[in-house]
């Protein structure tokens, strides 16, 4: 597959949705317990959003969902597609 071909794929986009959410999912958990010293989800949220900072954090998650999924999903394409290519 090329690359126009991955990204018109309705697989890999499904891929980069699940992706990107288990990352936003646990890297914000990860950081939670760093922060906060275990499940503090009121707290975290309270602190991430106040102040006005709700779009900013809502943004960056949403960018960073996008990013990390395209990314590894495409490794993953690319990678499949060489191995049947090998065959």
């Amino acid at each position: 597959m090329k690359f126009k071909e991955i990204m018109s794929s309705k697989k890999y986009w499904k891929s980069v949705a699940i992706l990107g959410f288990l990352f936003v999912l646990i890297y914000n958990i990860v950081m939670m317990v760093i922060d906060y010293g275990g499940l503090a989800f009121k707290e975290y949220y309270q602190d991430r959003m106040a102040d006005g900072k709700m779009i900013t954090f809502v943004v960056g998650q949403v960018l960073g969902m996008i990013v990390y999924g395209m990314i590894v999903s495409y490794g993953q394409f690319r990678r499949k597609e060489k191995e049947q290519l090998k065959k």
